[in-house]
């Protein structure tokens, strides 16, 4: 698959994401767009899973700007929780919440459980349209295992960032620099394996 014109728009308003997802797709030489830059309106996440809401933002996208699109869902998905707040994630605390009251949220409800009770990973759909009816979207997806701390710890990043804890680098995902946390993230993951696919 090639991309028209080295163009790709970011289904996203989510600055955070966008920093991230255009700092990963450097290999790749093409110009990277954000929804904004187009008037996009933010779609209503009206899907049941990740891939679902993907599929929406990208198709937006790419019907509005006319260009190959990039469509990402993902979020966080805790055990004890039964997976919430998984596609509920930016919008957990309420309806535009933000990423403090997001975290209050999230330790509020695991208050009291035990470390080994915390387990949680982030969970990354990415979904690839070359325009708005392309019937074969390139979907890609990738996981990161960790747990979540009861206090934040880390200035980088965003959203749970901050207690999301990689017991294996002994660091919170907000306390890794950009280019170890592209490549050990959720994100970073879904977006090699979305690479191969286009190589």
């Amino acid at each position: 698959m090639t991309l028209e014109g080295g163009k790709l728009v970011l289904a996203s308003g989510n600055q955070g994401k966008l920093r991230e997802l255009a700092h990963m797709l450097e290999p790749l030489h093409l110009e990277v767009l954000s929804q904004a830059d187009f008037d996009v309106e933010a779609v209503e996440e009206t899907g049941l899973t990740f891939v679902e809401n993907a599929l929406l933002k990208a198709r937006e996208a790419a019907r509005v700007s006319g260009l190959p699109a990039l469509g990402d869902d993902s979020g966080l998905v805790v055990d004890a929780l039964d997976g919430r707040p998984g596609i509920r994630s930016a919008r957990f605390a309420g309806k535009d919440a933000s990423d403090a009251a997001n975290n209050e949220q999230l330790l509020s409800e695991l208050k009291n459980l035990p470390m080994e009770r915390r387990s949680a990973h982030f969970h990354c759909c990415l979904v690839l349209l070359r325009h708005a009816s392309d019937p074969a979207p390139i979907i890609a997806e990738g996981a990161w295992h960790g747990h979540i701390l009861e206090t934040p710890r880390g200035e980088g990043g965003f959203g749970y960032d901050p207690l999301f804890h990689d017991r294996d680098l002994a660091a919170t995902a907000a306390e890794l620099p950009m280019a170890e946390k592209a490549r050990v993230s959720h994100r970073g993951k879904a977006l090699a394996a979305l690479i191969e696919r286009l190589r």
